[in-house]
């Protein structure tokens, strides 16, 4: 057992019989009345996000986890496929266990994280960053350069990022995976 002290990202819980990864929380300390903490969590089975309230001291059931380095091998349309880098074991999961699988490209090394009492792979967390190759994007205008301009570009692995305007195909950028956002251009 765990107590809201304990809440951090990346936190497994048992909540309301089903398994959720902390996703983003907040420690709120009113001048008034008793502290509590605010969580934002994703269900690591069907993927849903839930918003909850702790109050300060209050339980909870933390699950013990083990991280494991697997590779992303393909996806057949309902599963991602994933071999363990350890003992090459294969697993394959479920959409709804992955926060951006529109990011990951073949061979890419995830963090896969287990549930220590069943074995049964609970998440999956990208590397903070990836690096992909823009297949399509319409040519900047010569002129259109007001403050941070952007426009939509679409990666090798089908996900569409907005990115600046001087961004053109076949360039390779670098994406924040956490918000599926551009960072910047990969000189060569």
């Amino acid at each position: 057992m765990a107590t809201t002290s304990d809440i951090r990202n990346g936190l497994c819980i048992r909540y309301n019989n089903d398994i959720y990864k902390i996703t983003e929380f907040l420690h709120v300390k009113p001048g008034k009345g008793p502290a509590f903490v605010r969580t934002k969590m994703k269900s690591v089975t069907n993927g849903k996000v839930l918003e909850n309230t702790f109050s300060a001291g209050h339980k909870i059931d933390d699950v013990r986890v083990e991280t494991h380095k697997f590779q992303f091998l393909y996806h057949d349309g309902e599963y991602y496929h994933f071999m363990n880098q350890e003992d090459y074991t294969q697993i394959r999961l479920l959409e709804a266990a992955l926060d951006r699988p529109d990011l990951m490209k073949e061979g890419e090394i995830v963090t896969i994280l287990i549930n220590t009492e069943d074995n049964m792979p609970l998440s999956v967390e990208m590397p903070a960053n990836v690096i992909l190759e823009v297949t399509s994007t319409e040519p900047g205008v010569k002129g259109n350069t007001a403050t941070n301009a952007t426009k939509p570009a679409t990666v090798e692995t089908g996900a569409e990022v907005n990115v600046p305007l001087f961004i053109n195909e076949g360039d390779k950028i670098r994406i924040e995976t956490e918000k599926g956002t551009y960072k910047e251009r990969i000189k060569e």
